[in-house]
């Protein structure tokens, strides 16, 4: 199982905020997960 490390889209369109993810490189970008990593706020 190869895996990637990948962010995933939360919030709404104006106040996105993002995941930072562990999953398989097979699943969709809001797919399932290993495990959250962190967050990203490119809005702070």
């Amino acid at each position: 199982m190869e895996m990637k490390i990948r962010l995933s889209r939360f919030g709404c369109e104006n106040k996105l905020f993002y995941r930072v993810m562990a999953a398989n490189s097979r699943s969709p970008r809001d797919g399932k997960h290993l495990e959250v990593l962190g967050y990203y706020n490119p809005l702070s």
